[in-house]
């Protein structure tokens, strides 16, 4: 995670929390016009185009104060939805048992890219199961990861 990653979540984590909601992580991405700032919330009720206007509206006057994005930027509020992005450690512990998709930030035996059946966390490693084979990925080589849908799965 960048330091400008570090710094949004600092800033917008406890805007979302007092609004009742679970702060999932975000994605800060592009430069210039093509800027993105994409929140995700989640609550155990759900989430509602209404729920994610509301956390829209108290991040823009959050961020109109603080101007942490010196460049015009898209904020786009949702729910991680189906395929969820994972972010933290306790992400991956959660959704043990799931498949996912990884994608490391550097090649390991030559690929970046794995999809298998998440096995959970031991220390700072995320393990994965794909096929017969188990992989031990430090947290921190990890670039993105998703959790894959059964339609995802058929459809592969």
């Amino acid at each position: 995670m960048s330091s400008k990653d570090k710094l949004l979540e600092q800033l917008i984590e406890p805007v979302v929390q007092s609004l009742g909601f679970e702060f999932w992580g975000l994605e800060f991405s592009g430069r210039g016009q093509n800027t993105l700032l994409r929140i995700y919330i989640e609550s155990e009720q759900g989430i509602s185009v209404e729920n994610c206007a509301q956390v829209s509206r108290q991040v823009s006057a959050l961020m109109d104060v603080e101007d942490p994005i010196e460049s015009e930027y898209t904020l786009e509020v949702s729910s991680p939805g189906m395929d969820r992005p994972l972010f933290t450690l306790d992400h991956y512990q959660r959704y043990a048992g799931h498949h996912v998709q990884l994608k490391l930030r550097l090649a390991y035996e030559g690929q970046r890219k794995y999809i298998g059946l998440l096995k959970g966390i031991e220390d700072d490693e995320v393990i994965l199961q794909v096929d017969e084979e188990e992989f031990c990925f430090p947290f921190e080589t990890i670039d993105q990861a998703k959790v894959k849908t059964n339609l995802e799965k058929q459809n592969k």
